[in-house]
């Protein structure tokens, strides 16, 4: 085996599968590495998702060694390996061609050198190999990057994203997910270069979003805002990052608000988009009166919105009713309404909002508190808590707040004879408003007595 210079004395616990793959294909002559971000995950702590390899085997010798293998990418020189039950990709070391595509190289050239494959990857965290004999192959600084917690690109920046433009937003999503700053030589290169993302398909450009809003810092998308990434990729958010919020309950402009929103939900895709999407009607209905700012009907007129944006940016349909449902009704406050501070108001809330929802309406309106200003986030906050403490009864106690829960059907109905069609519908309606203002109505005998009554 041609030895590199490895830092020998760095060990990293490879998985049993990725050891045997890495140990057959040197004993039969080859290099093979581990490589790239499950290198990168390992160093950090972290578990990596999958563990690809890299090896001077051209992909027919890898066919040959190994019994199960699939070709889910020969034409760049990847063979996936089976083994316990397992697919691990295999990668010949090469170097690329041109991209003319921005995206795929136009050919690709086999090399024995694993160095000359390291010097085509993005980034320097990205471009580390590991071998259990030979050590840590380290040849462009990933581990001081590591260690500065910097995101550099290997080489020329705007050679590597010339490459591949969805490099840019990768960047950074990398330092999202990983709390690093993005290096001063790559962040020019960024700034320069972003406008090339218009090449990049939507699917491609959803992927990387998501994971840097996932991620544990997603205000590192005003980064992506100050280097014209969102200019891009999502220009509502370069307007709402644009409006001004003159107003006692905000202190932040609405695209700085929605941040901290993004910061206060749990991490999950609804949320996140919901977040980032909540106040995305507010620049349209910006109003001044009074030297104040006003944004009357800015959760409906988001709402109309955010299926557009989000079907733009490929997301899948059941995605875009949550989001766009919990948009619509983030605003809303049983309080506000005649009924006041009353069981009854957020059993309505309730009704209107949805149980399937209600927990994720909860958890948004507590961030869009935490993203105001002190006075903002005290203004309501105890009529907050106290809909939130009358949810948990309605959970608690099963307390009807919908049709279907009901103890009472449309069957039940046509059996004491209710005209079939739309009276069904309205009759149920009727005995709905009589249980959702007193829980107890909810009760097959008096439902069916007042249903008599009612056609």
């Amino acid at each position: 085996m041609n030895l590199y210079q490895g830092i020998k004395n760095f060990k990293i616990e490879v998985p049993k599968n990725v050891g045997t793959i890495l140990r057959i294909l040197e004993e039969n002559g080859f290099e093979a590495f581990a490589v790239g971000g499950c290198v990168r995950d390992a160093i950090l702590g972290r578990t990596p998702d999958d563990w690809d390899i890299t090896t001077s085997a051209l992909p027919l010798q890898v066919k040959e060694i190994f019994h199960k293998t699939i070709d889910t990418g020969l034409q760049h020189g990847t063979v996936t390996v089976r083994l316990g039950g397992e697919g691990y990709e295999v990668t010949t070391y090469r170097i690329d061609g041109e991209y003319s595509d921005g995206r795929h190289p136009d050919s690709v050239e086999y090399t024995a050198n694993l160095i000359e494959d390291l010097k085509r990857r993005d980034f320097t965290i990205n471009a580390m190999a590991y071998n259990p004999s030979v050590g840590l192959i380290d040849a462009f600084d990933g581990i001081g990057d590591l260690e500065r917690k910097c995101i550099t690109c290997v080489g020329d920046a705007e050679q590597r994203f010339h490459e591949d433009a969805l490099r840019i937003l990768r960047a950074i999503r990398f330092s999202a997910q990983l709390g690093f700053e993005v290096s001063k030589s790559t962040s020019e290169a960024i700034k320069e270069l972003a406008p090339t993302l218009e090449k990049i398909s939507a699917e491609r450009i959803h992927t990387e979003l998501e994971k840097l809003i996932l991620s544990p810092h997603p205000e590192k998308l005003v980064v992506a805002y100050e280097s014209g990434v969102t200019a891009i990729v999502l220009p509502e958010f370069d307007r709402m990052m644009e409006c001004e919020q003159n107003t006692p309950y905000h202190r932040y402009n609405v695209g700085e608000h929605t941040v901290e929103v993004m910061k206060n939900v749990p991490a999950t895709k609804v949320m996140r988009w919901a977040a980032l999407l909540h106040d995305v009607g507010k620049p349209a209905k910006k109003i001044t009166k009074d030297g104040r700012d006003h944004f009357y009907g800015h959760a409906y007129a988001g709402s109309k919105m955010v299926p557009e944006i989000l079907r733009r940016l490929k997301l899948d349909n059941k995605t875009i009713k949550l989001v766009t449902r919990l948009v619509e009704c983030h605003d809303d406050r049983p309080m506000n309404t005649k009924l006041g501070k009353t069981p009854e108001a957020v059993r309505r809330s309730v009704h209107k909002i949805g149980k399937d929802l209600y927990e994720d309406y909860l958890n948004l309106v507590y961030a869009d508190f935490q993203g105001k200003s002190d006075y903002g986030k005290e203004a309501g906050f105890e009529q907050y808590l106290y809909v939130k403490e009358q949810y948990e009864q309605i959970v608690e106690n099963h307390i009807c707040t919908s049709m279907k829960e009901m103890d009472i059907s449309g069957k039940d109905l046509i059996a004491i004879g209710c005209p079939l069609g739309t009276k069904i519908g309205e009759v149920l309606e009727e005995l709905l408003e009589l249980v959702l203002k007193n829980p107890e109505n909810n009760r097959k005998e008096y439902l069916l007595e007042k249903a008599e009554n009612l056609f």
